[in-house]
């Protein structure tokens, strides 16, 4: 992958963006950001103080990542703007990853409340990533609003169930002219590699390298998945048949011409 990834005004020579909640240590983090040869990381800025010496933030700058401050923790449109808003202020930029949460068990998104949000961020100037559920329309309704990517979900997030409904991946991926990034629901390097072969432009991973026995082994795991899957999609699969066919032709085959 040699072209820049180009989001807004983020450029990344890597299609996979970090997730920073839930490392055991600021030292293995810096080893997976390191491995992952990704150059954007997402930070809850509720869940971290940015003031504190030694913190998430100042590995990221020591890494040369650019930042993507996330409303992580929202219930609401208000208190996600509101977020936002202190994020911009805290860190001098207009990128926001935008997360509202409409239920405290499955952690899924509130669609209508992110598409309140989104609107209002957009017209303060914002540019807004938004993570969503893997509803066609939601997608189609977020890009309108002016949301510079979109983020559906493959599965709930940190549950590793992967990508549970290729199909409607694929279509967002389909009719979306903005990025679409999968976000949540990553167990592993293959779901990665689906996700790009599928059509997404990028995946974010957080939970499968934070939570896996190696993460600075994951995080190379799916370093090489996303690379993977995007050269395939690149590359134009073969379609699939119902029965076998050779791959070698059988003109000019002697036992035949003697038939």
């Amino acid at each position: 992958m040699s072209e820049l990834f180009r989001i807004g005004s983020i450029s990344s020579s890597s299609r996979l963006v970090m997730g920073t909640g839930g490392m055991r240590s600021l030292e293995i983090l810096k080893a997976t950001l390191t491995a992952s040869q990704s150059s954007i990381a997402t930070v809850a800025l509720r869940r971290v103080d940015p003031n504190v010496r030694g913190s998430i933030y100042d590995v990221l700058d020591e890494c040369g990542f650019s930042l993507l401050p996330n409303t992580a923790g929202c219930y609401s449109a208000a208190e996600a703007v509101m977020v936002a808003e202190l994020a911009r202020e805290a860190f001098s930029t207009n990128v926001v990853k935008l997360e509202v949460i409409g239920d405290d068990v499955t952690l899924l998104p509130d669609t209508a409340e992110t598409l309140v949000a989104a609107d209002q961020l957009v017209r303060k100037g914002f540019e807004v990533w938004a993570y969503t559920s893997d509803d066609l329309i939601v997608a189609l309704r977020l890009e309108q609003a002016g949301c510079v990517a979109v983020m559906p979900l493959g599965a709930p997030i940190g549950s590793g169930l992967g990508v549970r409904n290729p199909h409607a991946i694929a279509l967002i991926a389909e009719r979306l002219e903005v990025p679409v990034l999968l976000d949540a629901g990553v167990g592993t390097a293959s779901d990665a590699a689906l996700a790009m072969e599928l059509g997404c432009d990028g995946v974010l991973a957080s939970s499968a390298i934070n939570r896996a026995l190696e993460p600075v082994m994951m995080a190379e795991a799916l370093r090489d998945a996303v690379r993977a899957g995007y050269l395939a999609r690149q590359a134009g699969r073969i379609p699939p048949r119902v029965h076998a066919e050779a791959s070698t032709s059988s003109l000019g085959r002697p036992d035949l011409l003697a038939r």
